[in-house]
């Protein structure tokens, strides 16, 4: 089968995972609208290539490293638990109607904040690494041109799927009220404190060379 159907399919099965940044991407897309949903789907597409090159590329190992390996983790733990601390105190203040329009997040900025807080989660290499490996070993990555066409189809596999979620959530957020709305700011805000909860808790437990599972 083409390296690049195969990238495809992992890098739109992987980006199915609900995770701290699909919570992001779906607060802000009923927030703020479907440029800055697809902003941030942008962001995470970008770094799922960027990682599935540096697995390619043979970059896992460094997170063998015990002192790095807890400090990407222990920074990208902060970086979760401040979006969604920001999240939850946005939810407050639009219930009480101290939002300004300032504040309203613009493409630009999304984009941003969604590759800083993908990138901040270095079990994403090692998961990138990983099925490298396995794709490797199974004799799918055997030419430089077989690994750039499977990097290029995660990168675009990835795309599609945060595109499709940017889409769906953009039409269902015309229904819904701006009490729904608050509630999913509360819920996003507690599930990405949760998640970074638990990469912080990992990764300080971790044996040195075990790294915690994506939660991207």
């Amino acid at each position: 089968m083409n390296a690049a159907v195969i990238g495809f399919g992992l890098g739109f099965f992987v980006a199915l995972q609900l995770g701290p940044m699909s919570l992001f991407l779906i607060r802000s897309t009923l927030r703020s609208g479907w440029r800055v949903g697809a902003a941030i789907g942008a962001g995470i597409a970008s770094i799922d290539g960027l990682y599935a090159a540096a697995g390619a590329g043979g970059a896992t190992p460094l997170l063998t490293i015990h002192p790095v390996r807890i400090a990407l983790g222990l920074i990208g733990a902060l970086v979760l638990v401040g979006l969604g601390a920001r999240t939850l105190y946005s939810a407050v203040r639009v219930r009480v109607g101290g939002e300004t329009p300032s504040e309203i997040a613009s493409p630009r900025r999304a984009f941003l904040t969604a590759l800083g807080g993908t990138a901040s989660n270095p079990s994403t290499i090692v998961s990138w690494g990983a099925i490298f490996a396995a794709a490797s070993t199974a004799g799918l990555v055997h030419t430089t041109a077989s690994a750039i066409l499977l990097v290029a189809g995660v990168a675009i596999g990835s795309l599609t799927w945060v595109t499709m979620l940017a889409t769906g959530v953009a039409l269902a957020g015309r229904s819904l009220s701006p009490r729904a709305i608050r509630v999913t700011d509360g819920v996003a805000g507690a599930g990405m404190i949760g998640f970074g909860g638990v990469l912080a808790l990992t990764t300080l437990v971790a044996p040195a060379g075990i790294e915690p599972a994506r939660t991207v």
